[in-house]
Formats: C-alpha cells, structure tokens, sequence
C-alpha cells in the first residue's frame, strides 16, 4: 500500500514520525472546512497521511468533531485505505483495560444521521463495514484479537452503569462516541476502513475492583498512550501489505 490514512492522537504522530524519512504538514481545503493533516514519507515512497481526529484540540468535545470534513480530506489526499486508532471503555469481560483489538462490527443508535448525501437518497451497504483483509492483518500481529462491537455513544457524558447493562444485553463489547461516524462516512467513498480498539478504561459499573469507580478523561487518555509502538507495527504491517 502506498499511502495509508491514519486518524490517532499526537502521541501516535510522534512515534509514526520517527520511523518516516520526511514530514510536511498540509491544511487541506474540502467542501466541509479546514483540515490539518501531516504527510509522512517512508521508504519506497509510502506515505501516511495523518490526520488528529479533534485537530490538535484536545478538549474539542466529540460531538464538535467535524467527521465530513476529516473524511473527505483523507478522499482527497487519495489513501487506499483508512486505519482508526480509537479510545474505548471496556465492556466485555475478556476486553481488559490495556488490550488492543479491532472492530468487527459497530451498533449506532444515536439517531444522528452521518452522510455526504443531504439532497438525494443513496444507501450504502453496512454489512461489512471493516476492511476484512486489514483486520486480518491486525489479527496476525495482535495474537489476543478476536473482533469487538463498537457501541456509538451521543456523548460528551460517561454512560451510566445502567446504560452500560443495558448496551451488553443488546451487544456493544466496547463504547465509545466517535467511530461508527467515520466508517459510514469512509464506506459512502468506498474508501477500505478498519479501526484499532485501544481498552483504556472499564466502561461504568465493571471495574471489577471498584465497580463505583469515577470515570476521569485524564486517566483515559494516559493509559490509551502506553501502546503506540505495537500500534505503530499494525501499520506498518498494512501499509507493507500490496492489499
């Protein structure tokens, strides 16, 4: 693959950069607004064009996130395919705060529509929604892996233990507020999408030593940045891929 899409926090920019030959950074312009992303060069000419879902802005609430506009600047920079690094709470029991694995399936029961087509009815297939042969790939170097389903929550509140309950009934294994919005987005440009599962936290009610445990956005985020170099090799192990 010659030019890969990733969508991650700083931390992962950092990390990517060391291993590229060259960085630029790019302000793309799409029918949505402004798009900052970094073009990273490495050998053989591959390039992963890095975008930070909230653009730098850490406290940009998840429901600010402009999706149309990350999305179609990714289309426009020409990726094959797009890798999603994403933050969740753990749900399922085997899905422990510190473990990596990728999205198989999402349930999105937010009632927030998430499309490029507001004048004309286009449905786009969701069967499948990741990419098979990248998920494989992550399988092979994630051993543990085995494929979860990714809850959309509205956000910017924590759910609650109830809420939690009841999405493990209806079968979420993770939450999170972002994700599902990108793949439908990457899915309508049939641009290949597959998304890498970081277990920061347990989700509310199922730590399992303090199940009143208080969820803090600062102790999330800590423990999504310890694993960024056995993510780093996921993508590098796609973009070698001639997928």
């Amino acid at each position: 693959m010659k030019r890969l899409g990733v969508i991650g926090g700083t931390a992962l920019e950092a990390i990517s950069e060391q291993h590229s030959t060259s960085k630029e950074e790019i302000l793309l312009e799409t029918p949505y607004g402004e798009v900052p992303v970094s073009c990273l060069e490495f050998e053989n000419g591959k390039k992963i064009i890095f975008l930070q879902r909230h653009h730098g802005k850490a406290m940009r609430p998840p429901h600010e996130i402009n999706h149309q506009a990350n999305i179609f600047a990714l289309y426009e920079a020409g990726v094959e395919a797009i890798l999603s690094v994403c933050s969740v709470g753990a749900i399922a029991e085997d899905f422990q705060p510190g473990q990596i694995d990728f999205a198989n399936q999402y349930i999105d029961f937010s009632g927030i529509a998430m499309s490029f087509h507001s004048d004309e009815a286009i449905f786009t297939s969701m069967t499948s929604p990741f990419d098979l042969k990248m998920n494989q790939i992550i399988k092979e170097h994630i051993v543990s892996s085995v494929g979860r389903t990714y809850w959309l929550a509205q956000g910017p509140q924590y759910e609650t233990p109830a809420e939690i309950n009841a999405i493990e009934i209806l079968g979420g294994e993770a939450v999170g507020m972002t994700m599902p919005r990108e793949v439908k987005l990457a899915a309508e440009l049939q641009i290949p999408y597959s998304a890498l599962l970081v277990s920061s936290n347990w989700a509310a009610g199922r730590d399992p030593g303090n199940p009143q445990a208080k969820l803090v956005h600062e102790e999330v985020s800590s423990q999504a940045n310890k694993h960024h170099e056995q993510i780093y090799d996921c993508i590098n192990a796609i973009m070698q891929n001639n997928h």
